[in-house]
């Protein structure tokens, strides 16, 4: 079981949230919804012990539990196989074992009958634990998350980004703990392997508490959504869908308790100002006062802010803006992109598709100068300004510094003034500006980079996966500000809005290659019909 019992959590004398208390029984499929810094994460953590609540206690009972968090763990120079292995110390121990006594028996100077008699120990040692279980459960996790086989020899470190976070999630799949603790573990996958997780979790019989953003997954997993805000938590049953229309329902009926209340007060109020100065009605009034008093205010509910912003270019650019020639390039032996040719012009809002690990980072990156290719040519039009936006943009935050300084860090000579007013825009304002990046949520963080990197002039966009952490609101914002962007971008995403309602051309990028998908043209003007003359 889960639970939180009366807690109260604060950061630098704010309250973070109160009084909140819930339980979560075993076998349960929860969802914690609500905005960005909410305190989704810090709830998780404190029911994984790994924080502790300013009051109150919370925490979870029996059984084991995994959790993934939003930054990836591992160890970078194991193998992907070993990696997997170190979610099971004792079996892993057991294993290493027998692969020592192999090592010393075919050395044949031992005592051959001592290290078999090992051997057989080891060997139902490892048995017992499991261990043949453990090496079929790894070898499907892995693949539904769409590894290779060849991957399990790769170090884990020689993983992109996307990748990085699929091997922590793979390494709590395959514990299938007892309660399992999911922080944003759609966010780097593509559609396949959101699929394969969607299933995972469904047939998962343990506890499961998951933080996405992700409606139509949450659809396929909940059975339970507990809404976190600054007034505490309220419970829905059903999955996504039907807590969206349950929130509603509750909003609306408060909306008209309140309102009948504010109308029952109103009316008391009158009787009090009428007759305040009336001898004959001074008990009356006292009594009606006091009553007033008493009355627990009925508060209307919040409606969440959302950020509102748009994008603008700077300049106009050369009707071919990039023009990407031969480009190949290779990680060690791994060849991501062989011989890939691309010409972008100007007002085209391309988005490169593809599985992770399939060159779409590396090719963003080569086109803004971050990785040199081993071949091939990068040409831009003299007058492009462009700005690069990286998937993992929110971990380059200084975490000492404030909001408001890590904005003014990139903000050129615009004075503070301007710099607040961009950042009002992402739902920073008054004293919310001087909190430090430390104490940011992840989707927070990711509204601080975005600003940060808004702020700069381009004509030129080059964004990798920048919905990712982005609150539901957040994400169509900035869809709709990309939709009416006047420069050019060059998108690598997942996201199938993206993919729907902004792009203007479609790139895959699979086996090295990069393939046209997808062009929207523009509207053509109608003809127009020219009337013959009457004579």
């Amino acid at each position: 079981m889960l639970f939180a019992d009366n807690i109260t959590k604060s950061f630098s004398d704010q309250d973070l949230f109160t009084g909140v208390s819930f339980n979560i029984g075993d076998g349960e499929r929860v969802a914690l919804a609500g905005h960005n810094g909410a305190g989704k994460t810090t709830l998780l953590r404190m029911l994984a012990g790994e924080d502790n609540p300013t009051t109150g206690h919370a925490g979870h009972r029996n059984g084991s539990l995994g959790y993934l968090k939003q930054e990836s763990g591992f160890d970078p120079e194991n193998t992907l196989e070993q990696e997997m292995w170190t979610a099971f110390p004792e079996a892993r121990a057991a294993a290493l074992g027998l692969e020592e006594i192999e090592r010393l028996i075919s050395a044949d100077d031992n005592d051959g009958a001592a290290l078999i008699l090992r051997q057989t120990e080891l060997f139902e040692r490892f048995s017992f634990l499991d261990g043949y279980t453990i090496k079929a459960r790894v070898s499907r996790v892995l693949k539904g998350l769409g590894f290779k086989a060849e991957d399990n020899i790769k170090r884990c470190r020689e993983f992109s980004g996307g990748w990085r976070m699929r091997i922590s999630l793979a390494k709590v799949l395959v514990r299938r703990p007892d309660h399992m603790l999911l922080d944003e573990p759609t966010n780097h996958l593509d559609t396949a392997a959101r699929e394969y997780l969607a299933r995972e979790l469904t047939g998962y019989e343990g506890t499961l508490v998951i933080v996405t953003h992700d409606g139509a997954f949450l659809d396929k997993v909940a059975t339970r959504v507990l809404e976190v805000s600054d007034t505490g938590v309220v419970s829905y049953t059903g999955n996504y869908t039907e807590y969206l229309q349950q929130k509603e329902q509750r909003r609306i009926q408060i909306e008209l308790a309140a309102e009948r209340q504010e109308r029952q007060l109103a009316r008391q109020q009158v009787f009090i100002d009428r007759f305040r100065a009336t001898a004959s009605k001074a008990a009356q009034v006292q009594g009606r006062e006091k009553q007033l008093a008493k009355v627990e205010r009925i508060a209307k509910p919040r409606v969440d802010a959302a950020a509102r912003f748009t994008i603008t270019s700077h300049g106009r650019v050369e009707q071919k803006v990039l023009t990407l020639t031969s480009i190949s390039h290779a990680y060690e032996d791994d060849l991501v992109l062989v011989d890939v040719n691309l010409t972008i012009e100007r007002g085209q809002k391309v988005v490169l598709a593809g599985p992770n690990g399939s060159g779409k980072s590396t090719l963003l990156r080569i086109a803004a100068g971050q990785v040199r290719p081993l071949e091939g040519s990068v040409e831009w039009a003299g007058r492009a300004l462009h700005g690069y936006y990286e998937q993992h943009q929110d971990e380059a935050l200084d975490p000492r510094r404030t909001v408001l300084e890590e904005v003014q860090s990139s903000a050129g000579n615009a004075i503070e003034g301007e710099v607040r007013s961009v950042l009002g825009k992402f739902l920073f304002t008054g004293d919310d500006v001087f909190k430090p990046v430390s104490v940011l949520s992840g989707g927070e963080r990711s509204r601080v980079a975005l600003a940060k990197f808004l702020l700069q002039p381009t004509n030129v966009l080059l964004l990798d996966e920048p919905t990712n952490h982005l609150d539901t609101a957040t994400r169509k914002s900035l869809v709709e500000a990309l939709k009416s962007y006047d420069g050019t971008i060059i998108c690598a995403s997942h996201d199938q809005v993206l993919l729907d309602t902004v792009a203007t051309h479609v790139y895959e990028i699979r086996n090295g290659e990069c393939v046209s998908k997808r062009t929207v043209e523009p509207p053509s003007m109608p003809v127009p019909v020219l009337k013959q003359r009457k004579k």
